[in-house]
């Protein structure tokens, strides 16, 4: 395929490598620094792009992209209160459109576990529930996309929760202070040079229960994208990662 991508940091150099080695082509790359090169034009060179960009630009790449008539995959985070206008504007327009908060296949396999964990965890109410997210000082939303996908995995999937709270913990204070019985804690640190560690944990009097996901590395996340891009390139509609896992197969 041919490839353009739309964020050329970290992120947008290990996607390009990989998906190179894919044998893919990629025939755009944007950032800050030629924006001018945005164009329906440009964007039409390619059979899918790949956004990972920043929430301040998603809404605006996705424009971009949907006027051009090319599909994209959307892997920034920290837009989701405009999905459902964004997911209407790509059905009533016949576009094509996948997002996630994650495309690492390994936390597609966490996101399947933690929901059978909860259903089972919910015939146990005095277990504690709460989520931990670690990530790099540079990461511009809280809590992670990734932390809100498990945290609503759980709420979905037990009586106790009905709504998540996020505490951004920058000392040594309790992040449980204000925290009501209905409400799930998404407990978030950031910490230099972290790609991301994701814990769940369930707590007891008489003990503790944690489950956990660690990235070693951005490239299970590149890699995911690149598998996203070739799922999609031919499909028209509004999907999340999930349809690219058929777990009950």
């Amino acid at each position: 395929m041919k490839i353009a991508l739309l964020g050329y940091g970290k992120m947008g150099k290990i996607i390009e490598k990989i998906a190179i080695s894919r044998k893919h082509e990629i025939v755009l790359t944007i950032d800050h620094e030629t924006l001018h090169d945005l164009t329906p034009e440009n964007l039409q060179k390619a059979d899918v792009v790949i956004e990972f960009t920043t929430p301040a630009s998603v809404l605006s790449n996705i424009e971009h992209c949907f006027n051009a008539d090319v599909p994209v995959v959307i892997g920034t985070t920290g837009w989701y209160e405009k999905l459902p206008e964004v997911k209407q504007q790509c059905i009533d327009g016949n576009k094509s459109l996948l997002w996630a908060s994650n495309f690492s296949v390994g936390v597609n396999v966490f996101f399947h576990v933690n929901k059978l964990l909860a259903k089972v965890m919910n015939r146990y109410p005095y277990y504690e529930v709460q989520v931990e997210e670690i990530h790099h000082t540079q990461k511009m939303d809280s809590p992670s996309g990734t932390a809100i996908t498990i945290a609503e995995g759980i709420i979905n999937n037990t009586d106790t929760k009905n709504e998540w709270i996020n505490v951004l913990t920058t000392d040594d204070s309790d992040a449980n202070a204000n925290v009501s019985a209905n409400q799930l804690l998404i407990e978030s640190l950031r910490i230099d040079s972290v790609p991301g560690t994701h814990t769940v944990i369930y707590d007891s009097e008489v003990d503790s229960i944690e489950f956990k996901h660690t990235a070693h590395n951005r490239n299970g996340f590149a890699l995911g994208a690149v598998l996203a891009a070739e799922w999609l390139h031919d499909k028209k509609g509004f999907y999340s990662v999930e349809a690219m896992f058929d777990f009950n197969s």
